[in-house]
């Protein structure tokens, strides 16, 4: 795998990390600024607001850039937001800047992943996406424990100069190492990038998405009073935990891109039977401490076997112009979580039980199941000679080839 993927790495390391850390400095910020700790939540909506408006906005708007150089430009966007998000003078600053740290987000990881695909041969496809995707795990594990404990004892402002400065490490890593003659300008540009749009397998891979992704928030937004009330656990284990999740969501990552680049449709298929599998036993395994530590750590592994396989179905299914769906895959997986956190919470609120955000969970992995197989059934009845039409032998590959992959 070429050393270029781990600029990509460097930089979804970083945005994986401020994204998720605002959930553990949430008193800090409610201290410091004198608000609740409900309006102080508002921040990570703010940012996830700013990833689904910006994913597409910002791909589209950068559609006849050449890709590096939109790499690098994201990025710098993405330190411009988090120095505003450390010099923030009150909340009403700190909202704005928050969402205008999640703008580059989805489009980061949209255009990252186009490029990292090209950076590769086609057998490595889901694999070089799975690496860049790594980033992104792994802050669960690291970026996300140490930054939190950084704006406990520094401040919750030392921790956003602390996430800019991996910003500004991932724009010299993105200059050095991703080639220019791998990031050309795209020919279609952006009426090209919006044709891309119009297909129908493109909408149902993004739906799939969104209902894939949703099991998962459905039972993940909910996991602390399950660990707690449920399994037993104590408060102050909690993190511990959610660092398996991390490591979980870091092996079904890597997993799932190298499962993908040998069958892209079977893995996609069999990560989310086996997440509706493990979403529909945690009633079973919140029983006790060590099924509990175990469920939180195959949620993980499922989940996240998906992830690749989601991503590159996204851009094949858009070949000719894949920049800008592959960024709308990014907004769908926001979707999903905010989806996804409302279902389990009207489970909650229903009355059925502590862990039945998991059971709401395990029924959106179904839909997500039924999505794909429409999307397989589409893909095979246009790929299907059409009748009075005699089947042509030829040595060259047809171009309707690519849907049939995977």
């Amino acid at each position: 795998m070429p050393l270029a993927l781990l600029a990509l790495a460097v930089g979804a390391f970083g945005i994986g990390t401020t994204e998720f850390v605002m959930m553990g400095l949430l008193p800090e910020v409610a201290d410091d600024l004198h608000i609740s700790i409900p309006t102080a939540g508002h921040l990570v909506s703010a940012y996830a607001l700013g990833v689904v408006i910006g994913a597409p906005l910002l791909a589209a708007v950068t559609a006849r850039l050449p890709r590096r150089a939109v790499l690098i430009g994201l990025m710098a966007l993405f330190v411009v937001g988090n120095a505003l998000s450390a010099l923030a003078p009150g909340y009403d600053w700190l909202l704005a800047a928050r969402f205008l740290s999640g703008l580059p987000h989805g489009a980061f990881f949209g255009v990252g992943a186009v490029v990292a695909t090209g950076l590769v041969a086609p057998e490595r496809k889901a694999r070089s996406v799975s690496l860049m995707f790594m980033g992104l795990t792994v802050a669960n594990i690291a970026g996300v424990p140490v930054a939190t404990l950084m704006g406990q004892h520094l401040g919750w402002r030392a921790t956003f100069l602390g996430v800019g400065a991996i910003g500004v490490a991932a724009i010299v890593s993105l200059s050095l190492l991703i080639p220019r003659d791998h990031t050309h300008v795209p020919a279609g540009g952006l009426r090209g990038e919006l044709a891309a749009l119009r297909s129908l397998p493109v909408w149902l891979a993004l739906a799939t998405t969104v209902a894939g992704f949703g099991a998962l928030f459905a039972a993940y937004s909910y996991i602390t009073p399950m660990l707690t009330d449920a399994a037993g656990y104590a408060d102050a284990s909690v993190t511990l935990l959610l660092a398996l999740f991390g490591v979980g969501a870091t092996i079904g990552n890597l997993v799932g891109g190298r499962l993908a680049d040998h069958s892209l449709r079977g893995t996609l298929f069999g990560g989310l039977i086996a997440l509706a599998a493990v979403l529909g036993l945690f009633p079973l395994l919140m029983n006790a401490e060590w099924s509990a530590a175990l469920a939180v750590a195959l949620l993980g592994t499922a989940a996240f076997v998906t992830g690749s396989p989601l991503q590159l179905m996204v851009m094949e299914k858009a070949s000719a112009a894949p920049s800008l769906a592959s960024s709308a895959n990014q907004a769908a997986f926001n979707l999903a979580n905010a989806g996804g956190a409302w279902i389990g919470g009207l489970a909650l609120a229903a009355g059925l039980g502590v862990t039945s955000p998991a059971l709401a969970g395990a029924g959106l992995a179904v839909l997500g199941l039924a999505v794909a197989g429409a999307a397989y059934a589409v893909d095979r009845r246009r790929s299907a000679p059409r009748p009075g039409r005699k089947r042509l032998v030829a040595t060259h590959v047809p171009e309707h080839a690519e849907s049939v992959h995977g």
